[in-house]
């Protein structure tokens, strides 16, 4: 039996309204108290399979039958390390090489392993910031805990700045607790990462596919026009909007790279209203270089078929 989300007492109710203002936190706990766990409607996409109780047991069942429950397992707990490379003209030099480690998606309470394998994952990996595109939470409604502790494990392992924003599986309840954990949420606004006297732009939105939270505008304000900036989103579904507003690079997840795939890697779905060659990894629309990571973690059930999970180690570079 799913816990309930524990109550907004008044002393985070507080917190959260000073932090967000008043407006985005009684839409984002309005949408989550009448909607969070619906399985048709709301969101970009009209069925939601993670908020079908029955789909966790039919999926475990079909893939016992098929004899690859046990092998979905272990293929979920081996987070591979991926890199890639973002050329920008025009990154300022000290700039060059600068790292940044993605993680989307770890959904750390699905299994009480599952923190461990991403803490095994970063722990050899060097980079300058380590960013994280939302959905911390295995469900999308109940108690959030469990995700709470795991990531705490996790930030642990972690070096120096990190930054995130909030997923379809999270709730804004979380945020106080993320925070704390020295993670810079990004809700609707930007910052300066500087060097040497030189900079680039750090932007991140709530989440854009289920709750529908984003706002760009608010995101880019204080951007200078010609500087670099990167856009943190949970999901790809809002790449247009994000190249007409003249980001640069844009890093998301939400798809786990459709997790159950044929062979060949081919997705059954992607549960993501966007292109399929938006589906996973590098991408680019028009001027904005994308990367759709698969995830470090597992939604509904805990296995991968055909589709490893990942943590991406971005390099920017000015050439």
């Amino acid at each position: 039996m799913t816990k309930p989300c524990p109550p907004l007492d008044a002393t985070m109710r507080e917190r959260l309204e000073a932090r967000l203002g008043r407006l985005h936190l009684n839409q984002r706990l309005g949408i989550e108290t009448e909607y969070e766990a619906r399985i048709f409607g709301q969101g970009r996409n009209f069925f939601h399979l993670e908020n079908w109780y029955s789909a966790h047991g039919l999926l475990r069942g079909a893939l016992r039958l098929m004899g690859l429950h046990g092998r979905g397992r272990r293929n979920a707990r081996a987070i591979q390390v991926r890199h890639n490379t973002i050329n920008l003209p025009q990154l300022p030099a000290v700039f060059d090489g600068f790292r940044i480690l993605h993680i989307s998606d770890p959904h750390l309470d699905i299994a009480e392993d599952m923190p461990t394998a991403l803490m095994e994952a970063v722990r050899q990996i060097d980079y300058d910031v380590c960013v994280f595109t939302g959905d911390f939470r295995s469900r999308t409604f109940g108690g959030y805990t469990a995700a709470l502790d795991g990531m705490r494990r996790v930030r642990e392992q972690l070096n120096g700045a990190v930054y995130g924003v909030l997923g379809n599986h999270d709730s804004i309840r979380m945020l106080p607790g993320l925070e704390d954990m020295d993670i810079r949420m990004l809700m609707n606004e930007s910052l300066t990462l500087s060097r040497d006297g030189e900079a680039i732009h750090l932007a991140g939105v709530d989440d854009p596919h289920y709750y529908r939270a984003d706002n760009l505008e608010k995101a880019k304000q204080g951007i200078p026009e010609q500087a670099v900036s990167i856009l943190l989103a949970h999901s790809p579904e809002m790449y247009r909007h994000a190249a007409y507003a003249d980001f640069d690079v844009m890093l998301c997840g939400h798809t786990h790279g459709g997790q159950i795939c044929l062979p060949g890697g081919i997705p059954l779905i992607c549960n993501a209203n966007s292109p399929r060659a938006l589906c996973r990894g590098a991408w680019r629309y028009q001027q904005l270089q994308g990367y759709t990571s698969s995830g470090s973690g597992a939604c509904v059930v805990d296995v991968r078929i055909n589709c490893p999970p990942e943590i991406t180690v971005h390099r920017l570079h000015s050439g």
